[in-house]
């Protein structure tokens, strides 16, 4: 060990002694940043709400499907499946 890291922890061993090893809490930095990511959370929530409101999905049907009867019997005279002549 360098003489910093041995001069530092000489001096931070006294201090976590004076800790109660059974109570130990996250503190102000610890509120901070659950704070932090509580507001971040929201921010895309808000965000994510506003670009589904912009969606507008219409689901088609698959190719193994069939149409419903009322679209097919608009077909257009030369579609597929009728004869023009």
């Amino acid at each position: 060990m360098s003489a910093t890291s041995t001069l530092a922890m000489t001096h931070l061993v006294p201090l976590a002694k004076e800790l109660d090893e059974n109570k130990v809490t996250p503190g102000v930095l610890g509120f901070i940043v659950f704070a932090l990511i509580g507001g971040a959370v929201w921010l895309l929530m808000k965000s994510m709400n506003k670009h589904m409101k912009k969606v507008d999905f219409e689901e088609e049907p698959e190719a193994g499907q069939t149409a419903p009867v009322a679209a097919s019997s608009k077909a257009a005279p030369g579609a597929k499946g009728e004869r023009t002549a």
